[in-house]
């Protein structure tokens, strides 16, 4: 028998939610620092590839059935577009850790709610945004040019590529809002959310060996401990643990409290790239990181937040 929804968040809840973002804020500098081994589109590979399988996996033994029989018209041509922008937004990001920091990265990346709150409501009425929804925009669009112009002012020559990264970064985020639109107005959002993941990762894993290949990046299997260490923590602990604990905890607790949770994993992320990269934090950054956290938790004040934005929380 299923339990009960909750209209609050008990401790269970709150200790899932910070282990959570503290893990994808840890993943991102996990990813930043394994790009010196493998190369960053490889890499995203075996993350969704090792997902996927055990995706499929959970799926079998638990019963889950993927067939989408029953599902309406429309589903799989949803998925297959969810899937390939969901593609291009890991494509963005894995390509922006070559340039850019894994801070700087994750804030550009977490920027997706402003697009979502942009494009939404021209398909869902009832998404349509007030006066503190529209400040909340205005505090994440300053904050991301205080960001931007933290990169131009403080980079040296041996980092004059930074703001390719920043751009890759933002753009990431541009594409994953678009995907949350396409899983919020599409027939995708009557599907399982086990399916709505399997679309989007099983469609990543087989365009990211493309775009690989495209970009000449070295393909091999003589990984170090490490690197080998990193991949299975990125697929199974991140694609597949991470994300079947926030879509379960979906089905008993409010999406809208749930979702403030999300915008700690860039502060945990500077936290940890700080100390593990030591990559430099300054005052313009974090102001930048505070302007886009508060803005976009006054955008999710009203309603519910998306429920595919909080599925795919990278």
């Amino acid at each position: 028998m299923p339990s009960a929804r909750k209209n609050h968040l008990d401790a269970l809840a709150t200790t899932l939610l910070l282990a959570c973002c503290l893990y994808w804020g840890f993943q991102q500098v996990l990813s930043k620092a394994t790009v010196a081994e493998i190369a960053p589109l490889y890499q995203a590979f075996w993350r969704f590839a090792l997902g996927t399988a055990a995706l499929l996996l959970w799926c079998r033994v638990r019963g889950i059935s993927l067939s989408g029989a029953h599902e309406p018209a429309g589903v799989g041509r949803a998925g297959l577009i969810a899937g390939l922008l969901f593609a291009a937004e890991f494509i963005g990001l894995f390509l922006a850790f070559k340039y850019t920091t894994a801070s700087r990265a994750t804030i550009f990346l977490y920027c997706s709610p402003f697009w979502v709150a942009l494009v939404v409501p021209h398909f869902v009425r009832s998404e349509r945004l007030g006066r503190v929804q529209w400040l909340g925009l205005v505090c994440a669009f300053f904050g991301v040019l205080l960001a931007l112009s933290d990169g131009w002012h403080t980079q040296d020559a041996a980092h004059a590529d930074a703001w390719i990264g920043d751009l890759l970064a933002l753009s990431a985020g541009l594409f994953w809002g678009l995907t949350t639109c396409v899983l919020r107005a599409s027939p995708l959002q009557h599907a399982r959310p086990e399916r709505q993941l399997l679309w989007q990762m099983g469609v990543t894993s087989a365009v990211l060996p493309v775009v690989s290949w495209l970009l000449g990046e070295r393909w091999q299997l003589d990984f170090s401990t490490f690197g080998w260490s990193s991949l299975l923590i990125q697929g199974l602990i991140g694609a597949f643990v991470s994300y079947l604990v926030w879509m379960w905890m979906l089905t008993r607790y409010p999406a809208t409290r749930m979702s403030v949770f999300v915008f700690l994993t860039p502060v945990f992320t500077l936290v940890v790239g700080a100390l593990w990269l030591h990559e430099p934090v300054t005052a313009t950054l974090l102001a930048a990181l505070a302007l886009v956290a508060g803005g976009i938790v006054l955008v999710n004040r009203r309603g519910a937040a998306p429920r595919a934005q909080a599925v795919e929380a990278p």
